[in-house]
């Protein structure tokens, strides 16, 4: 009797999975996607059902052979990878390439250890085709945006762009909210806090709450001047003490979206980052003597749903680490948003007997952040609320009420454990997260003043997002999903849409352009409600309520209208300005740059080609970039030299350009000759200029001797040698 075959995505997955299945089992990986639409055409049949055209992806013909070889020997065929409409498609793929009439079996599990791994394999089930066709019309949608509108993008604005159906729409969100910003005027508000003595310590402050029975306004320095001197003629007596206890309810399990969040929050890491490791940890970390282990479970989900034997094994745990006072009765139980896939679990540990500090030793650094972050805010998710003794006091100064709040931590609770991030930096409840003791006061009770201080304060604009930030927006927003967040973040700013400033997304000057161009020419494509609806749409395929087609062909109507009018209309344009240029005096026009960029040219062209550089802000504000003159002036016209930077860095050219073009040529220090490392050869090694314009080094012997490097430490490394190639080179 043969093996069976069993085919996941992942070589890492490959090695986990095989301990856990015996010698019936040949475990092989797909390594991904082995077929996708076309690279170099649209792929798309649109005249007929919007049919895809499907081809090998490059590198993974080795891949397919090997496995129509693995199954030809094999008695049945297992399809096992990830349990999500990406996972679905790629098990289909294969199905469709193996084609050999074997019985093919679906697999899915969510969590990578023996109980689940053998489980489903006892539990097999068909390729969900809803699944498929739901990641077919997404994938075919995205073709349809990315393929149709970026060549506009490259004809009117720069080659190498890109639009994306969810991509444009989450740098729409950045450059609004940079708008917002420039739009933003500060208003001028001042806060007056009384220092206070009850008959027993501690002192407290308490600020200015109401004024003649309406919440307190003070707008300017005089007012607050006036309030300071009035209400310090005045007795301090308290009015009102309100005390309660309050709980704060521990947080919920990871999903995609807050693991992204979170880990940005705590250790600065980008949302790709984030499910780069979370991947790791979940198809399988070497354990010592445990061998691979799938220390998480699946990484993409939006729900907050926990198997129940998982909440009794934590259960056991809490009661056992830290007693019965922080095991609630019942277990703590969490809504999920309404287009959560529920068949999917939240983010949670496996092994209740590996705790980070048990396997620090097997885990790189990132990795053991993010599994101690997962492991902390799961255990903390089924402990008991926090509780709190609160006490608000109102204290009467005259017509005016001074208000002060304390607080005293009773029971830690889950805060034991884990407290989110945004609490200790001044979130949400960050009151909650240190004490503010109060003295003992009742009603009636006169105070003591020991001082009056009023301080002066600007409303800031709204925040620019993070990234973190801007995958909760789009999450509330209903756009993009679990799978998509980290690619979203990724290509904004590989496509230099967006800059990152301590963290926050800038737009950059290209981000505003190619969003004004997609608002004008798009409407739907950049519109928040018309994509998360399209999501919804594409949520009904994968329950079989709605044909993909269809989607499909609601969408491209109106697309394809707007297609043909942006062909004829789309254009970045110029604009007037009132800048002079200081050549001719002829007013300067703004334009934009194929390089990428605006910049001033003056309106008189071709008679006058004067040009400055200039920075434009979301609200077209100019900014003209000063050249920097250096002590030189040109050899061949006698103007100024200048300092100007290009698409190869900064070089020193004439002030008179274009009508002089000198440019200085950079001495470059006098190079010692390098012997080529290849055995034998006896060539020197010389610097050489590529295609691509970009240098790399060469041996003099070719093409009889073909050594190449890009640079100058990777022949020291060919050589073996242990003095650097640069101090050889004498760089």
């Amino acid at each position: 009797m043969g093996k069976s075959l069993v085919i996941v995505e992942s070589p890492a997955k490959a090695r986990t999975i095989n301990k856990f299945l015996g010698g019936k089992y040949l475990v092989k990986s797909s390594v991904g996607h082995i077929r996708d639409l076309p690279k170099k055409e649209l792929g798309v049949d649109i005249e007929n059902g919007f049919t895809p055209k499907y081809e090998t992806i490059k590198g993974k013909a080795k891949v397919i052979k090997e496995l129509k070889e693995a199954a030809k020997e094999a008695d049945a065929i297992y399809l096992a990878p990830d349990p999500d409409r990406e996972g679905e498609a790629i098990a289909w793929h294969i199905a469709m390439v193996l084609k050999d009439g074997k019985k093919t079996y679906r697999v899915t599990f969510n969590e990578i250890t023996k109980d689940a791994v053998v489980g489903a394999f006892e539990n097999v089930k068909e390729i969900d085709q809803a699944k498929v066709d739901a990641q077919q019309a997404r994938r075919i949608l995205d073709r349809l945006v990315g393929y149709k509108i970026s060549p506009l993008l490259w004809r009117n604005v720069r080659g190498g762009l890109s639009a994306g159906r969810v991509q444009s729409v989450a740098l729409k969100i950045v450059c609004d909210r940079e708008r917002e910003r420039l739009a933003f005027v500060p208003e001028e508000y001042w806060s007056i806090t009384a220092k206070l003595k009850a008959d027993q310590p501690p002192e407290f402050a308490a600020e200015l709450y109401k004024t003649d029975g309406e919440k307190a306004k003070v707008e300017n320095g005089e007012q607050a001047k006036s309030i300071v001197e009035e209400v310090r003629e005045a007795e301090f007596v308290v009015s009102s003490i309100i005390k309660k206890q309050k709980k704060r309810n521990p947080v919920p399990p990871f999903i995609t979206s807050t693991l992204q969040q979170e880990a940005s929050r705590h250790f600065g890491f980008s949302s790709a980052r984030t499910m780069v490791i979370a991947q790791q940890l979940y198809e399988g970390i070497a354990v010592g003597e445990r061998g691979h282990v799938g220390l998480i479970t699946y990484m993409r989900t939006d729900s907050t749903r926990i198997a129940g034997e998982a909440i009794g094994r934590v259960r056991e745990y809490i009661g056992k680490t830290y007693g019965a006072d922080y095991l609630p009765p019942k277990p703590n139980f969490y809504r999920s948003s309404k287009t959560a896939q529920e068949a999917h679990e939240a983010i949670r540990p496996t092994m209740f007997d590996l705790p980070p500090e048990a396997v620090s030793q097997y885990l790189d650094a990132g990795q053991l952040k993010l599994y101690s972050l997962i492991w902390k805010r799961f255990i903390a998710c089924q402990m008991k609320p926090a509780v709190y003794d609160t006490v608000q006091v109102d204290i009467a100064a005259g017509r005016h009420i001074f208000r002060a709040n304390g607080s005293v931590l009773l029971f830690d609770g889950f805060l034991k454990v884990y407290a989110e991030k945004k609490d200790i930096d001044g979130g949400e409840n960050s009151r909650a997260s240190k004490d503010i003791l109060m003295p003992p006061m009742k009603e009636g009770d006169l105070l003591e003043l020991l001082d009056l201080i009023s301080e002066q304060h600007f409303t800031k604009p709204p925040p620019r997002y993070t990234e973190a930030s801007l995958v909760r927006e789009l999450e509330r927003l209903g756009i993009g999903r679990p799978s998509t967040y980290a690619a979203i973040m990724s290509k904004i700013q590989d496509r230099n849409y967006t800059e990152k400033e301590k963290k926050m997304l800038v737009p950059t000057e290209l981000g505003f352009v190619v969003t004004d161009m997609l608002v004008k020419s798009f409407p739907d494509i950049v519109n928040v409600k018309f994509t998360a609806a399209m999501e919804s749409r594409l949520d009904d395929v994968e329950e079989a309520k709605i044909k993909w087609q269809m989607v499909l062909s609601e969408f491209y109507g109106p697309f394809s209208a707007d297609l043909e009018k942006a062909g004829a209309e789309m254009r970045v344009g110029s604009f007037e300005t009132d800048h002079k240029c200081e050549k001719c005096t002829k007013p300067m026009v703004r334009k934009w740059s194929r390089k990428g960029g605006w910049f001033l040219a003056c309106s008189g062209y071709p008679d006058c080609r004067n040009t400055r550089s200039i920075t434009v802000d979301g609200k077209g504000k100019i900014a003209i970039k000063e050249v920097k003159q250096v002590d030189e002036n040109c050899p061949e016209c006698g103007e100024p030299l200048v300092e100007r930077s290009g698409r190869y860095g900064n070089f020193i050219a004439c002030s008179g350009y274009p009508e002089c073009r000198y440019i200085k040529k950079e001495k470059r220090a006098p190079q010692k000759e390098i012997d080529c490392p290849s055995e034998g050869c006896g060539g020197k090694i010389v610097r050489k200029r590529g295609k691509g314009r970009r240098f790399f080094y060469a041996c003099t012997n070719y093409p009889d001797c073909t050594f190449t490097a890009s640079k100058l430490s990777d022949i020291d490394k060919a050589s073996g040698d242990e003095q650097t190639a640069e101090e050889t080179a004498g760089t």
